[in-house]
């Protein structure tokens, strides 16, 4: 792979590929409520969320403990890692996905933990208005940015 900088965005490539092929619309970097930020946030086809913290190395997974603040704003809840990486540090109540830059393959499902119907439409419009900006940004990048919280 490349720098270490580049690292997780390469996995989150692979994760966002693969969510992809299972119907899933992906951002990545997507800021939450709660001020934290989710590496890549997908929307499935009958609305669920899943959440993927992408972990490029055993040093990357111990110095970061904030992943339990993301479970109030999906459905499903995954660690992504690249090869080598120690399966067996994936807190169990949290799903597994392999990744590469090209790639990723779900090793252990997350369990569903349903959102209540009040977060799911507000994290519904948070995921559309950061897609809509992003977009509107291609096309005018000195516009000026919505207020979205």
């Amino acid at each position: 792979m490349s720098d270490a900088r580049e690292i997780p965005l390469l996995l989150a490539r692979g994760v966002s590929r693969a969510f992809a092929h299972l119907g899933y619309a992906t951002l990545l970097e997507v800021s939450l409520a709660n001020g934290r930020r989710a590496d890549v946030m997908a929307l499935g086809r009958v609305g669920e969320f899943a959440i993927v913290e992408v972990k490029s190395s055993i040093a990357d997974f111990r110095s970061d403990r904030k992943w339990p603040e993301y479970r109030d704003f999906c459905d499903r809840l995954y660690f992504a890692v690249p090869d080598g990486f120690p399966h067996e540090l994936i807190p169990e109540d949290c799903g597994l996905i392999a990744a590469d830059p090209f790639g990723a393959a779900i090793l252990r499902e997350a369990p569903l933990l349903p959102l209540n119907a009040a977060r799911r439409k507000a994290v519904t419009l948070r995921f559309a208005q950061v897609a809509a900006t992003r977009l509107r940004r291609l096309t005018d990048p000195v516009a000026e940015e919505p207020n979205l919280y």
